[in-house]
This record gives structure tokens, sequence and C-alpha cells, in this order.
């Protein structure tokens, strides 16, 4: 029986800031807990990490090192099913066929409460489609899309059985202190009002979404939600003291 998509607490963190399984008491408030993203295989952090800094946020880029979902699972599923609140895992899903199995590894896993799939940049439609096909079952799937697939694909998305769409932080490109050009994503509050926007348009139209991007406060996360989202992601500002954040 396919399980129900539903927030007691409409916040939880985005994908890539606060590890594989929540550390328990830091999360007061939140509904859920977001992995990292996680791959099939062991991936590697990227030859030359780096955080750039601009006005208004910064540019992260990392290679998403992950040791693959085997290992998270045996290091991590313990520490979901004690946690007191739902976890999401986040899976790359760049391949249809090898996402599909690592849903299926995890539906036997009591406290996942569902998927988010994140894709490559460009990744064409009808991939993201068939990542859909392949692996709609019992888990809820939410769908990560940039800015530019939320309005276009997500209504088509919720049509084929995904149960809610979010947003993945935008991509760009600055040039380091070694002087050359790194790309990754953005973060920051910078992004806030693009994010809003989204949210309010998809909302408009029944895309049940989840807000992200730029949410740094509780009147951020606030907005969001009177915007029209079903819950709230925050990002990097889950890094500062708690008090000046979320």
């Amino acid at each position: 029986m396919k399980r129900d998509l539903y927030f007691s607490k409409p916040i939880m963190n985005t994908a890539g800031l606060l590890g594989f399984a929540p550390d328990f008491g830091s999360l007061h408030g939140f509904g859920a807990f977001v992995t990292n993203p996680i791959s099939l295989r062991p991936r590697l952090p990227a030859a030359h990490p780096a955080l750039i800094e601009f006005p208004g946020g910064f540019l992260l880029h990392t290679g998403l090192p992950n040791p693959g979902i085997s290992a998270v699972i045996k290091k991590h599923a313990a520490r979901w099913n004690r946690a007191d609140m739902p976890i999401i895992v986040h899976l790359m899903a760049d391949r249809p066929e090898e996402t599909q199995h690592m849903v299926w590894m995890l539906e036997s896993i009591e406290n996942v409460m569902a998927v988010e799939l994140g894709f490559a940049p460009l990744l064409a439609d009808d991939i993201i489609l068939l990542n859909l096909e392949m692996c709609a079952g019992e888990i809820p799937l939410i769908f990560s899309l940039p800015a530019e697939q939320v309005l276009s694909l997500g209504g088509k998305l919720i049509a084929g059985g995904a149960a809610a769409v979010s947003i993945s932080n935008p991509r760009g490109a600055l040039m380091s202190e070694k002087n050359e050009l790194t790309t990754g994503r953005l973060y920051g509050q910078s992004q806030f009002p693009r994010s809003l926007e989204l949210v309010h348009a998809a909302a408009k139209i029944g895309i049940p979404i989840i807000g992200a991007g730029g949410v740094w406060t509780e009147q951020d996360a606030a907005d969001m939600l009177s915007a029209g989202a079903m819950a709230v992601e925050t990002d990097a500002s889950l890094w500062l003291p708690r008090e000046a954040s979320v």
C-alpha cells in the first residue's frame, strides 16, 4: 500500500547540509530530516572542493561525496528508525534503473517517509519521467527540480503519481582565489524572492510544492507556507547559531 506524504510540522532541511542521519535533539521543531544525496555506488569528493562567497550568498562545490547506498543503509538505518522524526532519503537519480534499485532497497525501512530524487543539470524531461514510471511504489516520491522545470514538468509528474515537487538550488559559476572558473550550487538569502514567486506560481496551478531556496528566517518559512507551499526546506541558515536562523 502506498504511503501518504504528510508533514506534522512543515519545516525540514535541504539535502546536502546535515549528513546522513539526524543529530538527536538538534532539529527541534522540524517535521522531517532530509539526508545528504546518495548514489548507488560510492562517490569521491570533488578534486577541488570550494566554497566561494558572493553578495547575498555563496557557491558550494563538493562533488556530492557519499559511500553508496548499501553502506549508508548499513550504518544509518538503525538511527533512521530510532529518530524522533521521519526520514526523507535524497537519491541521485540520473539513471532510472539505478534509482529503481535504490528505492526498492529503502521500502523495508520503516521510518523512511519519502524519497527525494535529485537530478544532474539539464537532464532531459523524459529521463525524469522514466524515473517516476520505474520507481513508483509504496514510498512517496518527491522530485527535486530546478526552477526552469518546476512549472513545465511538475504537473506531469504529479499526474503520473509523484507526491510532490521541491525546488533544487540553482547552479552558477564564480572565479576562485586561484582565478579558476568554479561551478556549483548557489545558497543564501538572495535566492528567496525567486523561490517565493515560484512557489506561488506552482501552488496556483495545483502542484504540491515544497518551498526551498534562501529560506533564512521563521518569517521566510511562514511566507512560503502562505504562498501555498505544503512544507519548506531551509538550507545554509542551519549552519548559523539557532537564534539567527529558522
